[in-house]
């Protein structure tokens, strides 16, 4: 028998949740209330997207004008598209929901002009983007639901040039195939900050509450099908928050051609008497 309290997470879940709350006033709304000034209201995001963290990805990712930024689990496009416009970026998004990547192809004219946004449907493993031809990615809350961790981030580390970075959020607990900075560093990356986000637990019980506290009025704007699946994740969500465990943004660097080799030569050197 299905468990009627797990939150439903195939794609067309995805699609009809993007769909829904792509026309709805009341989603972003509650967002706003729970997130309160932190709030971003253009991105418009379905995730922990604030300006808290769209200011560290800036100084994180040290984007250039022209380069590539790529977006995995872009969803409709708003972080990204943000970020490429502030940086004056091109950028590809990625996301295996086809609402999803149409809807953010249908944003892109507010804040890029022509051609310099397009958005594909793609797996985590397997984007389909030619190896060392992005100068950084980013995924906001969506690479932990990747069905393969270590597929997942091996494929960031293939289309990245060296030297580039990917910022990514997750929450930073022990797993048995490994923590996601052993994962990265098992990917090739390093690991050059690990950021807690400290309101991360506090915005998302709040907006849970939110849900719960305006069911039926979001069974009004969209439907029973999504608004179910948004109530199933508010109290699941407020069963484990705040969590031990912290959410962070990890900022990983694909290495320079002998960067390793030169760094251990390093501490070889150091170790001498």
């Amino acid at each position: 028998m299905p468990d009627d309290s797990a939150v439903r997470t195939g794609d067309d879940d995805y699609d009809a949740a993007h769909g829904a709350v792509y026309s709805s006033r009341l989603v972003p709304q509650l967002w706003a209330e729970a997130y309160g000034d932190e709030y971003p209201a253009e991105v418009e995001p379905f995730s922990s997207c604030t300006w808290w963290l769209l200011g560290r990805l800036i100084g994180g990712l040290r984007l250039r004008r022209d380069s590539v930024l790529v977006d995995l689990g872009c969803g409709r496009g708003g972080p990204g598209l943000w970020l490429a416009r502030a940086c004056s970026t091109r950028l590809i998004g990625v996301d295996f929901s086809e609402v999803a990547t149409r809807l953010a192809g249908e944003r892109a004219a507010t804040f890029l002009r022509p051609g310099r946004a397009e958005f594909r449907r793609a797996a985590f493993a397997d984007t389909g983007l030619p190896s060392g031809g992005a100068d950084a990615a980013v995924s906001v809350d969506a690479l932990p639901f990747a069905p393969d961790r270590p597929a997942a981030l091996a494929e960031v580390f293939r289309i990245l040039r060296p030297g580039a970075r990917f910022a990514m959020t997750a929450r930073v607990r022990p797993e048995p195939e490994g923590d996601w900075p052993a994962l990265a560093a098992a990917a090739g990356f390093e690991v050059e900050q690990s950021i807690k986000n400290e309101n991360h637990d506090k915005h998302w019980i709040w907006l849970y509450e939110l849900w719960l506290r305006n069911e039926p009025q979001l069974r009004a704007e969209l439907g029973e099908r999504v608004t179910a699946n948004l109530i199933r994740e508010a109290r699941a969500g407020l069963q484990r928050l705040p969590d031990p465990d912290p959410a962070e943004l990890l900022i990983l660097r694909r290495p320079l051609p002998g960067q390793h080799l030169q760094e251990f030569a390093e501490s070889l050197q150091q170790k001498r008497p």
